[in-house]
């Protein structure tokens, strides 16, 4: 474009528009914000984007304004990246959101439930694991070296108990949440033996927890589960992180009842010397 170099540019699938990327390695500057403003009237832009180590706060005072007079017009996102590490892992991208339309968050759950009726809930399934995985990898990197989102409704993780039993998470009918240990050696017969082993220290299980927690021996099927409930459904695009702080608490909390009941039992059932 003339003297200019756009960044990127590509297509916003939410409202099948052009999408453009404006990059900046430094603090938002006028200058950037005035490339901006060109590239998006020479590409007729719906959805535009401007990424930045760190904004100052007039520019995102001016995309404020910019969204405010676009309307449904345009919309502009103020984008800070950053770096973060955790021990020895590879650098992560950190992304935080700093403008954005007032009406963003509406359109998001809007366009994830026409995308459920048109092709059912796998690519809701897809991308909630998407965002689950990626804070992970952040935030609890020694749960799962899962790096590939499924479409199914639940996604497992390594528990104490090996052979089959595993951490599942899961959003079970009837809009819940479910974090859970499952039980499941692939023998009835095994699984009711830990799950009454466990049953029988459900008290300090509880306490460990710091809740009750639900203990479904499913009468008729061949697992078992000791779980904890809460209140979602993955249409709601919009609280996508909401319900990972909720899977995140939960499975800490779990992690640490589960766990101390493992060391319980294994000095319960290894002789003395």
């Amino acid at each position: 474009m003339g003297g200019f170099a756009l960044d990127l540019v590509g297509r916003d699938m939410t409202n099948n528009c052009v999408l453009i990327v404006e990059n900046q390695l430094t603090d938002t500057d006028h200058g950037h914000l005035g490339q901006l403003l060109t590239y998006a009237a020479g590409t007729d832009a719906r959805t535009v984007v401007w990424l930045a180590p760190r904004f100052r706060e007039e520019h995102r005072q001016a995309l404020d304004y910019l969204n405010e007079l676009g309307g449904e017009n345009v919309r502009f996102f103020g984008v800070e990246i950053g770096v973060v590490r955790i021990g020895n892992s590879d650098p992560a991208p950190l992304f935080k959101l700093r403008a954005q339309p007032n009406d963003w968050h509406a359109e998001v759950a809007a366009a994830a439930k026409r995308t459920s009726r048109q092709a059912g809930k796998a690519p809701l399934y897809e991308a909630f694991w998407t965002r689950f995985l990626q804070r992970v990898r952040i935030e609890h990197p020694d749960w799962t070296n899962a790096r590939k989102p499924q479409t199914s409704n639940w996604l497992s993780m390594p528990c104490p108990f090996k052979g089959g039993p595993n951490y599942t998470i899961s959003f079970p009918q009837g809009g819940k949440l479910r974090n859970e240990l499952y039980i499941d050696f692939g023998d009835a017969d095994a699984n009711i033996a830990l799950f009454e082993q466990l049953a029988a220290i459900k008290e300090e299980i509880e306490a460990n927890y710091g809740a009750p927690l639900v203990w479904e021996e499913l009468p008729g099927k061949r697992a078992c589960r000791i779980a904890d409930y809460g209140q979602g459904d993955v249409s709601n695009g919009d609280q996508f992180d909401e319900y990972i702080d909720w899977f995140f608490d939960t499975g800490s909390r779990l992690r640490t009842a589960i766990g101390a009941a493992a060391r319980t039992l294994a000095t319960i059932t290894t002789p003395s010397r």
